[in-house]
């Protein structure tokens, strides 16, 4: 043994060291002093943690063995053989029907999720799961403090789930949460994470949120504070609230070294299992605490708050909580109902005192939640206030309703129900004051035969007078109006006071400071059974906003009455220059070998009257002005400017120029002589002996040509809109027509669509001229008739047809 006593050197410090010393061979094949010392520590391990085990199952097997005494009335020894046979009839171990024989004696949470593990599990390697969890309790039950439960559970029923860390959490009287103990966790963190204080959001306070607690899948992600957040943060947390009989004593925070995947339903029942054995450690030792506090109570017992609640000015209840047999909260009793009580039914107090709360309020549990309320307070502790919540009582199967402030407080271990409910006739004789003043209403009773006369502040602020100032009667009235409004006042008083009918009159009352207010005034008289008029009772309203938007709407429909008369005349005249100026046909046009026919369509509406135009005149030349455009803009300004164009063209057309020439020309008569207007127009020169056209385009749609069963656009050759420039060249073009050939000019009032492109309308109306009937007017009216289009502008075309 002395070799064991000489402390080894550490590795790679010996000069010389024999082969296989690291790692416990002398280098001959026989352990080295070191090896043999390592062996041995850890066998003395494996014997401990054997010990252990054998000691939690040897608790468990003797509590079978104590079951079966007491159900089969046997000895020990008999017990011992009987748990032993029927193990043996059943295939499984001695110690996994132990744990079976407490679940059907114990018939707790715990006995439910371990009773389904050895009925899912039995034979299988995880039908230790069951035992592990009544291991598990057996050490948290032997253990004297907190910390060893945390131990006991790390070790027993978590580490085999793959937790690492375990953190108990006490819940106090004020919010705050104590660590009551923890396992996994180094003991410097622990000291840093003694006390939270009330507020303060963790993971374990989120897991008293809910009542399936909070699973997180990595605690990293959440950003949540917690105990080993340094250290455990990259993996999975379970915060499970730890109570039993409805009340919340404290957490139960589990920490995984990975990120958390979802939780199969038996690991689930079986962490909440172990969160109801920490509640009853909890409770078990803050009851140990309380008898051992030989100082002042700081809880108080039912009985001071009883006389809390009789102290109050408020209607209060003190509720106790109600178990059923295994110890569940199902509903709470009305203990004790203080003097200011008043039941929204109006039950007398000792019907209500000593009820169960949903018995004698069932509709808590309705759409109010206030039962719901009560429950969480009493669980988790945390006050709860709110205002205004709707109360429902069943009266005779009738629900009444009230609205009422909220108030919810634990105490010890009950609950402070107060209740205020609200006074009806107080709010809504608020809320009248409110409309009076929002309405500018003021409401007065004036008693004829003793001349008693009351106003409200609202019927002072009309007539400007102070409220310490005598009210005005009736009677005098036209001494506070307008003379001119006597009439009116008179008629009003005559049918109010002698008549004995309701009457309203409005007026002009003029105030001490000077002001005219105007005022409608609404009375009724009230009679006695003798039929005699003794209470006038009415109101006054200040309409003077109403009476001047009434004379500003006046004005405002006489201007507008005015102005429409105005644009009536100036459409009507517009409409007038316009056909005379094209009348929608032309006389037809003699030309040898050609047909010429135009089309005029005004607009649908007059206010939109545009400035479409057209022109086909034969030319001292022999050639034909062929010509069409559109002046933007509608009205009277847009027909006078189109005006202007059409005979510029015309007598520029007579000096032999060239279209292009033509429609520069045109471009500064629209640039300088007509207030800078914009068009755009299409012009062609027909020459009737070698049947060409020559024709440009000044940002219009290009002519289309007919030919056979064809019809497509010309090309579209360069040339800017008129006006928009000093000075403009225009591109020219010269198409051959033959025999039969159409050549169609139009304005874009023909194809303009709002839903629809101009390529789109353009193809629609190629579509429609392929149909060539034998007339050319015919085509033309066709073209017209079957138009799409929407936008109600005024169109032209101007159709030619070589014959």
């Amino acid at each position: 043994m002395s070799d064991l006593r000489q402390p080894p050197e550490p590795q790679g410090t010996r000069q010389g060291a024999p082969p296989g010393a690291a790692d416990g061979n002398d280098g001959t094949g026989q352990p080295s002093p070191v090896g043999r010392l390592a062996a041995t520590v850890e066998r003395l391990r494996r014997e401990v943690r054997a010990a252990q085990a054998e000691a939690d199952g040897r608790a468990l097997i003797e509590l079978a063995k104590g079951i079966l005494v007491e159900r089969l009335g046997c000895g020990p020894a008999q017990a011992a053989r009987q748990l032993t046979e029927l193990a043996e009839q059943a295939g499984v171990t001695p110690l996994e029907f132990a744990v079976e024989v407490i679940n059907q004696a114990s018939r707790d949470r715990l006995s439910e999720v371990t009773s389904a593990f050895l009925a899912a599990t039995a034979g299988s390697p995880d039908a230790d799961s069951a035992v592990r969890l009544r291991a598990a309790e057996s050490g948290a039950l032997a253990a004297h403090d907190t910390q060893a439960v945390a131990d006991s559970l790390l070790e027993h029923a978590l580490t085999p789930l793959g937790a690492e860390a375990v953190a108990i959490w006490a819940l106090g009287a004020d919010g705050s949460l104590t660590l009551a103990g923890c396992a996994g966790f180094s003991a410097a963190e622990a000291g840093r994470w003694r006390h939270v204080p009330p507020g303060v959001t963790t993971v374990a306070r989120r897991g008293l949120a809910e009542r399936t607690g909070q699973w997180i899948h990595s605690l990293s992600e959440t950003g949540l504070p917690s105990i080993g957040q340094h250290h455990h943060g990259a993996g999975g947390r379970v915060a499970v609230p730890a109570g039993t009989g409805g009340r919340i004593h404290g957490v139960l925070e589990i920490a995984w070294p990975a990120p958390l995947e979802p939780t199969p339903p038996p690991i689930v029942r079986q962490i909440e299992a172990l969160a109801e054995l920490c509640g009853h450690t909890l409770e078990s030792c803050a009851l140990d605490r309380r008898d051992g506090d030989t100082g002042p109570r700081m809880v108080p017992d039912v009985t001071e708050l009883m006389d809390l609640a009789d102290g109050l000015h408020d209607p209060a209840l003190v509720l106790v909580p109600h178990l059923d047999a295994d110890g569940h909260l199902v509903d709470f009793r009305i203990h004790h109902v203080n003097s200011r009580f008043l039941d929204p039914a109006g039950r007398p107090r000792g019907v209500v005192s000593g009820a169960l709360l949903l018995e004698a309020y069932p509709m808590a549990a309705g759409h109010s939640e206030l039962f719901e309320r009560i429950e969480r307070v009493y669980a988790t502790g945390e006050p709860f206030r709110t205002r205004r919540m709707r109360l429902t009582a069943l009266v005779d199967d009738v629900p009444l309703a009230a609205v009422a402030d909220i108030n919810i407080s634990r105490h010890g271990g009950s609950v402070l129900l107060i209740w205020r409910v609200e006074d009806e006739t107080a709010r809504l004789a608020s809320l009248l004051q409110h409309a009076q003043r929002l309405g500018r209403i003021g409401g007065f009773e004036e008693n004829v035969l003793t001349g008693e006369i009351t106003w409200n502040g609202q019927l002072y602020h009309l007539y400007g007078k102070p409220s310490s100032g005598a009210p005005v009667a009736l009677v005098d009235l036209p001494a506070h109006a307008h003379p001119d409004d006597a009439v009116a006042i008179g008629r009003f008083l005559r049918t109010l006071l002698h008549h004995r009918r309701p009457a309203f009159t409005a007026f002009r009352l003029l105030r001490p400071d000077g002001i005219t207010r105007h005022i409608r005034v609404v009375a009724e008289p009230v009679l006695d059974s003798d039929g005699r008029l003794y209470v006038v009772r009415g109101a006054y309203q200040d309409i003077s906003a109403h009476h001047w938007t009434e004379v500003a709407l006046a004005a405002t429909r006489d201007q507008l009455a005015h102005t429409e008369q105005q644009a009536s005349e100036r459409n009507r005249l517009t409409l007038q220059l316009q056909h005379a100026i094209m009348p929608p046909a032309q006389a037809p046009l003699a030309v040898p070998g050609l047909d010429v026919a135009v089309r005029y369509r005004p607009a649908e509406t007059q206010h939109l009257v545009g400035g479409d135009w057209y022109d086909a005149v034969v030319l001292p030349s022999r050639l034909v002005l062929l010509c069409v455009g559109d002046v933007a803009g509608h009205g009277i300004e847009a027909a006078t400017s189109m005006v202007v164009l059409r005979n510029a063209l015309r007598g520029l057309a007579v000096t032999g120029a060239g279209p292009g020439q033509l429609l520069s020309w045109l471009n500064m008569v629209a640039h300088h002589l007509t207030g800078a207007v914009t068009a755009t127009a299409v012009c062609g020169l027909y020459d009737p002996e070698s049947n060409t056209l020559r024709w440009a385009r000044a940002g219009h749609l290009p002519p289309v040509l007919v030919r056979g069963s064809e019809a497509a656009p010309l090309p579209l050759v360069k040339g800017l809109l008129l006006g928009a420039v000093p000075e403009a060249v225009y591109e020219e073009h010269e198409v051959q027509l033959a025999v039969d050939d159409t050549l169609l000019m139009y304005t874009d009032g023909l194809i303009e669509r709002r839903d629809r492109s101009v390529e789109e309308s353009l193809a629609q109306l190629l579509a429609l001229a392929r149909a060539v009937p034998p007339a050319l007017d015919q085509q033309l009216d066709g073209l017209l008739t079957h138009s799409r289009s929407d936008t109600d502008d005024d169109t032209c075309i101007v159709g030619i047809r070589v014959a």
